[in-house]
């Protein structure tokens, strides 16, 4: 399994969570809310739904991430220089993650809990979005004083399934990464356009 330098790992998914911000600031905060909230086709989500896909873990893992660092940092323990993926995460984040141009390495069905219903209020599942990011930016900072790989957090699939803290910050962005595209390209349809060319590159424009 891939060993990481922990502070640039945690520096490198910080931008990567600054550029999903910016790639909602950039592609889907202009558009009218109808558009957000069309679907492509009959039962695939719009782009409000994707968002609030990702709510919904976020509702669940930002907190369980946060109280395990409190009790962490109570317990002044040292911090290792170096984080080493175990091979649970590192799957699930390679699976999950998009290919460069834009596809995916793996389809996946969402379980019935995170399947975001249609009547959606836009305005509102944008902010809890960006306010999930805010959190997840800071929680990345707080990382650096952290042991990311000594510290598991249960999934959602079970608590007896729990990932280092590590692969829960990979699988997570990873997973936003593949949903900020598909909202993208909600929108691009939506709009008549080309949602094809929707590719990673969106997602690495410079942040403004």
């Amino acid at each position: 399994m891939p060993t990481f330098h922990s502070a640039t790992l945690l520096s490198e998914l910080q931008q990567d969570v600054n550029e999903l911000r910016a790639a909602a600031d950039r592609f889907l905060v202009p558009q009218p809310h109808d558009i957000l909230l069309q679907q492509p086709v009959p039962g695939s989500w719009s782009a409000i739904q994707c968002l609030e896909h990702l709510n919904g873990y976020g509702r669940y893992y930002l907190p369980a991430i946060d109280d395990s660092f409190r009790k962490f940092l109570s317990q002044k323990r040292p911090v290792p220089e170096n984080f080493n993926s175990g091979w649970l995460g590192n799957y699930f984040t390679q699976s999950m993650a998009p290919k460069p141009d834009g596809g995916l390495k793996m389809k996946m069905t969402s379980p019935k809990n995170h399947r975001p219903a249609p009547a959606l209020d836009a305005a509102h599942t944008l902010d809890e979005f960006q306010a999930q990011q805010e959190w997840m930016l800071s929680l990345l900072q707080a990382a650096k004083k952290i042991d990311i790989g000594g510290i598991r957090i249960p999934t959602t699939l079970s608590k007896l399934v729990a990932l280092k803290a590590g692969d829960t910050f990979r699988f997570l962005i990873a997973h936003a990464q593949r949903h900020m595209l598909q909202a993208i390209r909600s929108v691009e349809k939506a709009r008549g356009a080309d949602a094809a060319a929707v590719t990673l590159q969106y997602l690495r424009e410079p942040v403004r």
